[in-house]
């Protein structure tokens, strides 16, 4: 059976292209939701832009007939813009004032309410990325999603990097013989990705264990090439931050994706690297650090003095690690390091797009608060010579329409684990202190 599904305005501002994501269903586009369009398309951030692209999309669709007769879709489905919402009673009696999102729930009961009269009994249903409209929904009967579409991968399914097998014993002395193990004889029953880790272990419970990383054609388990050996002062302190330094020191891998909660050591074993490759071993001709700038809580309005100035509180959580890499004693000796050195430059997301960044060692940090358009604008910007990290907590978002699972990064970690060219690592051990990891797991 058919349904209908009655757009809220976030779902069009996430994904301008979720016109087309209901199959050969009806899609109600309610006329608030102009409205509220409208209202953002001269911003110039993220939602500026889809606000933008909806308006041409429905530019284009209206050269095909009426938007409020409905027009059909390539995909067998149709698009009608609303533009009766007819009664209010029945909301207001449970809400009362006529609010934007209570005159989208308007559309929707009255959608509902009509096929219900008609005996076609099509299931309404409201779409939008605002919990509260859905429990709203609820309240008046309706059925309401959250905007799926986007989702790469189910929370459970979550790419980590890494796996542990439990193997025969005599597995893992032909690894030690060898140095190699064919991945088509060991059966392993799982598909095994580039550069994914593999921890093997003696299934007969005693200590035996290898660890190994899955070659970048795909075809056999290869020993870590790197040592344990401490890189600018920070040795790896469990299997994970020494895989993690694995990929980040890997010339050969363009693409590292870190995740992790706080605390794991994400942000200071890719400076440690980045130092190492542009300061150590000249691979690279500059350290380039970029996080974008979202703020936790309420913010703090506009700061005062030059760029330098204004970013800096943004920002201060790199000067914070490389002060301890560094290893700085007064406040301010990491501004006259950074001067002298001249290879490594903190700068804001902001200023990335229209660029070209060719031979840099590049780190995003805190990068599940982008979205998936920003992800692929930062990374196509990467020139020839380039390689990017990518780092961040996917369950600290501060982005208000983002989630775990639609993120920037988790989008990317999904889309980019059957190249060769990309390796990803989850940490898991917090190792800032006691405190920070109980803080992380209780909190």
């Amino acid at each position: 059976m058919k349904k209908i599904f009655v757009l809220d305005t976030n779902v069009l501002l996430h994904d301008p292209q979720a016109i087309f994501a209901f199959d050969d269903n009806e899609v109600i586009i309610p006329a608030v939701v102009l409205e509220e369009i409208d209202s953002k398309k001269r911003l110039a951030d993220e939602l500026g832009r889809n606000a933008r692209h909806v308006s041409r999309l429905l530019d284009q669709m209206r050269m095909i007939g009426h938007l409020h007769e409905g027009i059909g879709l390539d995909n067998g489905g149709v698009l009608k813009v609303e533009l009766n919402h007819r009664s209010f009673i029945r909301v207001q009696e449970m809400f009362g004032e006529m609010s934007n999102d209570n005159r989208i729930l308007a559309v929707a009961l009255n959608y509902h309410l009509e096929e219900v009269d008609k005996g076609n009994l099509r299931p309404v249903i409201i779409v939008s990325k605002d919990v509260l409209v859905r429990i709203k929904a609820d309240v008046l009967g309706l059925e309401a999603q959250d905007y799926l579409s986007d989702q790469v991968v189910a929370p459970s399914d979550v790419y980590t990097g890494y796996l542990t097998l439990k193997v025969h014993p005599s597995v893992i002395d032909e690894f030690y013989t060898y140095r190699f193990l064919t991945i088509k004889n060991l059966l392993l029953g799982t598909r095994l990705h580039p550069n994914e880790f593999v921890i093997l272990r003696d299934e007969m419970g005693t200590s035996k264990s290898a660890l190994l990383k899955v070659s970048q054609d795909g075809a056999r388990l290869e020993p870590l090439y790197l040592s344990n050996d401490p890189v600018w002062g920070i040795t790896a302190r469990n299997a994970q931050q020494r895989m993690a330094l694995e990929l980040l020191l890997s010339d050969d891998i363009p693409l590292v994706t870190l995740t992790g909660k706080a605390g794991t050591g994400k942000t200071l074993l890719a400076l440690a690297a980045g130092l190492m490759k542009v300061e150590d071993e000249h691979k690279y001709k500059k350290l380039l650090i970029a996080r974008p700038v979202v703020p936790m809580g309420k913010d703090i309005g506009y700061l005062p003095g030059e760029k330098d100035e204004k970013l800096r509180p943004w920002m201060q959580p790199i000067y914070d690690n490389l002060e301890y890499l560094f290893d700085t004693k007064k406040s301010g000796d990491i501004d006259k390091i950074l001067m002298g050195l001249g290879s490594i430059q903190v700068e804001a997301l902001t200023y990335i797009r229209g660029r070209s960044i060719p031979g840099q060692f590049i780190i995003i940090d805190e990068a599940q608060n982008l979205t998936r358009h920003e992800v692929k604008t930062i990374v196509s910007r990467v020139g020839e010579g380039s390689k990017i990290v990518l780092m961040g907590d996917p369950e600290q978002i501060d982005h208000p329409y983002l989630d775990s699972i639609s993120n920037g990064l988790t989008h990317i970690v999904e889309r980019f684990k059957q190249e060769s060219i990309s390796g990803h690592m989850t940490l898991e051990k917090g190792e800032r202190s006691k405190l920070a990891q109980l803080a992380a797991d209780l909190l």
